[in-house]
């Protein structure tokens, strides 16, 4: 899984109009394609995060300082595919109904399951402690083919937005997924979310 996961590397440090970026300093062009468009005003909070929020406030604060993207290097990726594969490999899937008794409950899978959810939680929890910055890394709620909600973790990188996933072994860019992606957590504010612009299905249909 590791090794399979790293064979994306180049592809993604190979996007053609952001290749060049290699250090935070430099500018990054969030109108590639490479990263989802988002409303610049909040929307509603998912319910388990909500109650999430109201259990740990401090888990939900305005961030004081907000990263817009991480420098995505060879370092950087190795460890975001360690975390990935780690969480994946060591949460048991098991629904919240299972777990809890209840439709919806989003927490740290601590007993060793846990759902989707509670995986992505995970994921953004070891990325944080390992030094990375919460503004970049973004609950997100998306929609799968056959109608279900799901949740995957939205790492913003200079190569784009990197989506981290339990049902999938490899990291892929959010636009290589298939999902339709509905909304995220604010970079801003860990506790607000905002909407999500997902136009490929309008790019297909006008062509």
């Amino acid at each position: 899984m590791h090794i399979r996961k790293l064979r994306h590397l180049p592809a993604i440090l190979a996007l053609s109009s952001i290749a060049a970026l290699a250090q935070p300093s430099l500018a990054v062009d969030f109108t590639n394609p490479a990263f989802i468009q988002v409303a610049s005003v909040n929307t509603s909070i998912p319910v388990g995060h909500l109650e999430f929020c109201q259990a740990r406030p401090h888990e939900c604060q305005p961030h004081g300082q907000v990263t817009a993207a991480v420098a995505l290097d060879e370092t950087k990726w190795n460890e975001l595919v360690s975390i990935n594969a780690h969480v994946n490999q060591t949460i048991i899937p098991a629904t919240d109904m299972e777990l809890y008794q209840v439709e919806e409950f989003w927490t740290y899978p601590t007993s060793g399951y846990g759902d989707c959810e509670d995986i992505a939680l995970a994921k953004r929890l070891a990325l944080i402690e390992a030094g990375w910055p919460a503004s970049a890394l973004l609950m997100t709620v998306v929609r799968q083919a056959d109608g279900s909600g799901h949740a995957v973790l939205t790492v913003r990188t200079d190569r784009g937005d990197l989506i981290l996933d339990n049902q999938e072994a490899t990291i892929n860019l959010w636009h290589e997924t298939p999902y339709q992606f509905l909304k995220r957590q604010s970079q801003a504010h860990a506790g607000k979310w905002v909407d999500m612009y997902d136009d490929r299905m309008t790019m297909v249909a006008n062509r």
